[in-house]
């Protein structure tokens, strides 16, 4: 089988020398880009199956390069930035972005992103599964019935509006404008308080302890993500 091409645009030398050898070192092979437009180029010409892209590119940043992306490819796309650079991280996520890592990253938890990234990219299924689990939590979309250790689980139509979509993006960062516009409506775009008091209620009737989630998690400063991993 193939090695998996993973594509690094970042300007310093240095970060993209550390992620070629730590991707290689772990069944990757690498290409390189130092700007938004050779990022772009080479992904159509070289069709790889993993884009991780700094935010902070000399030419076009990685917001545009996202939107431009996404115009015609659906590629895996993890984006590196500075920490405490949220309003960058919504733009790119609201942009297509599936992930992102914050600089200075930990190699293993960008691995697992990676992995998590490809294999959602690999489903046969656009609609995503039928059926997400999420620890104990039974999410059956095709019926809409959630159930938490066999027990049913009733939810208010917002939130079951909520989880779904989280669970048709399992394990991806969800932006709390995305969740708002894609549940209840776009005029709900800056809704934030009311999307904490869902998540509240949501945490109470799935979590075993919701003052300290493990499946329903916060990415701080940017959204939501229903972890299943």
């Amino acid at each position: 089988m193939s090695r998996p091409r993973i594509l690094v645009v970042d300007d310093e030398p240095q970060i993209r020398r550390a992620l070629r050898v730590a991707l290689r070192a772990n069944g990757y092979d690498v290409d390189e880009a130092e700007t938004g437009g050779e990022a772009i180029d080479a992904v159509a010409l070289d069709r790889p199956d993993l884009v991780i892209l700094d935010l902070a590119l000399p030419d076009l940043d990685g917001v545009e390069v996202c939107r431009r992306l996404r115009e015609w490819t659906q590629l895996p796309i993890i984006v590196l930035s500075a920490h405490g650079d949220d309003q960058a991280k919504v733009r790119a996520l609201d942009e297509g972005a599936d992930d992102f890592v914050t600089k200075p990253f930990s190699v293993p938890e960008l691995l697992a992103r990676m992995r998590v990234a490809i294999r959602h990219a690999s489903r046969v299924n656009p609609e995503g599964d039928q059926v997400v689990w999420a620890g104990e939590v039974k999410i059956d979309l095709s019926r809409r019935v959630v159930t938490r250790a066999g027990a049913e689980v009733h939810l208010t139509p917002t939130e079951y509006g909520l989880l779904r979509y989280l669970a048709q993006h399992a394990d991806r960062v969800i932006t709390r404008g995305q969740l708002l516009r894609a549940v209840m409506g776009p005029g709900y775009a800056d809704a934030t308080g009311n999307l904490r008091v869902y998540i509240v209620g949501l945490r109470k009737k799935l979590e075993a302890n919701p003052s300290r989630p493990r499946l329903l998690v916060t990415e701080p400063g940017v959204g939501y993500r229903l972890r299943t991993e």
